[in-house]
């Protein structure tokens, strides 16, 4: 359970309430910004997919709506703490450990990349925002690994999409 956990991507949506999405069929791309040009097209192509197995079709130019996704990453620090030895129970030992009579914790400053998305759709004549995606996940040292946490992230950003009319 911890380690799925570790690699569920933290999920949010929004969206204009007093739209009806069923009204939209087509869109077009406004534009990736995603700090390389490798991540922009499969930023793109995730988007792309998610949006086909709705029923949207993309198009070059002149979609009801228009799509815009931004990808960056951000360090953060994470603290983890390490118990040893609990034999005489819990308890506040006086050189900044908690444990027992011989137990000790050490805490470390652990780096973490944070891979950020943003996936927002917008009315193409109004211009109004009408839903907004938002992924963020850790990620890891291998490519392919990203790869397949972004696609998860957008499949999960679009489980709900279109929303439902509300009334």
């Amino acid at each position: 359970m911890v380690v799925s956990a570790a690699f569920a991507a933290d999920v949010t949506t929004d969206y204009n309430h007093h739209v009806n999405f069923g009204s939209y069929h087509t869109y077009s791309w406004i534009g990736v910004n995603a700090g390389n040009s490798l991540w922009q097209g499969r930023i793109m192509r995730a988007v792309d997919s998610a949006l086909a197995a709705k029923g949207w079709t993309r198009v070059a130019s002149g979609g009801q709506a228009a799509v815009s996704a931004f990808g960056k990453t951000r360090e953060q620090d994470t603290m983890e703490t390490f118990y040893d030895g609990f034999p005489g129970g819990w308890g506040w030992r006086g050189r900044g450990g908690f444990g027992g009579s011989m137990g000790f914790s050490e805490t470390q400053t652990v780096p973490e990349t944070i891979g950020m998305l943003n996936v927002d759709i917008f009315d193409a004549n109004s211009k109004q925002l009408l839903w907004r995606g938002t992924a963020q996940n850790t990620l890891s040292s291998k490519p392919e690994a990203n790869d397949k946490r972004m696609e998860k992230s957008v499949d999960d950003m679009f489980k709900k999409f279109p929303p439902a009319p509300k009334g």
